[in-house]
């Protein structure tokens, strides 16, 4: 891990990448998405006081991001800001994801941040130049899911980060906040912008293979011209094909035997 570590900083270091640490004191005039979560949720078996430790990384990290400003050709990094995450600085044991299935570690469930950025960035016309996810395992039922399925990401300080490019004209700004209950976030922008992106699951079903079950969607992304109303662009982001980790009497929809497809 210190090796992954410094191979970035000095990956980041010959590249002279821009990073975005502007922060603006005001907000900039024009919402562009606004999404709220919650912080708390029915993960299995996984041990309440996570949930809580990861509601306390979660404050400790918002004010690291909340306002900062990416300007046209800078590069967001949720690395960058928020910095490495220690005991010394606060942060708790929380949950993590490993390709096996879920552990724990200082700092963990700091992806569910992550994830509310993503969605957000999902509808602008903002560049994702770096995006990990576990794409390969649904590792929990759902519990009032508000965004599809494999729109998540997986962050691991410093190696595995979120970033994301402006290849526009136009200044976005990032407001988050943490309560009690949710996490809120909003994409700002300095003008308004000249399309309006939407983002839609489809062929969402469960399906056996063997003595298993998967999950699959795919998910595409739209974006329309304001000024027309035609589409000027689709193209698909997300094709889940996941191993189902849980008790299949946990899955609220129907299992399609391995022979038949869904149309759904």
């Amino acid at each position: 891990m210190k090796r992954q570590i410094a191979q970035r900083t000095l990956r980041d270091f010959i590249r002279l990448l821009t990073l975005a640490s502007t922060r603006g004191q005001q907000d900039l005039p024009v919402v562009v998405y606004k999404h709220n979560s919650l912080i708390r949720r029915k993960l299995g078996n996984v041990d309440a006081a996570l949930q809580e430790n990861k509601a306390v990384s979660l404050g400790l990290a918002a004010p690291h991001v909340d306002g900062i400003l990416i300007k046209p050709g800078e590069t967001f990094s949720f690395w960058h800001l928020v910095g490495h995450c220690s005991e010394k600085k606060g942060y708790k044991t929380g949950m993590t994801v490993s390709s096996n299935g879920p552990s724990s570690g200082i700092g963990g469930g700091l992806c569910q941040f992550t994830n509310l950025l993503h969605w957000m960035v999902l509808h602008s016309p903002l560049d994702i130049v770096e995006h990990h996810h576990h794409g390969g395992i649904d590792l929990f039922p759902d519990f009032n899911r508000q965004i599809p399925f494999g729109t998540g990401t997986s962050i691991v300080y410093n190696y595995l980060d979120y970033r994301v490019y402006n290849p526009t004209e136009t200044t976005f700004q990032v407001r988050v906040s943490v309560t009690e209950e949710y996490r809120r976030g909003e994409l700002r922008a300095s003008e308004p912008l000249g399309v309006k992106v939407h983002v839609k699951e489809t062929d969402s079903h469960f399906q056996e293979v063997g003595k298993d079950v998967y999950r699959r969607n795919k998910v595409y992304r739209s974006v329309i011209d304001k000024r027309t109303g035609n589409e000027i662009a689709k193209d698909l982001i997300v094709e889940s094909n996941a191993k189902v980790l849980y008790d299949r009497e946990l899955i609220n929809a129907t299992i399609h035997p391995e022979c038949e497809a869904s149309h759904s």
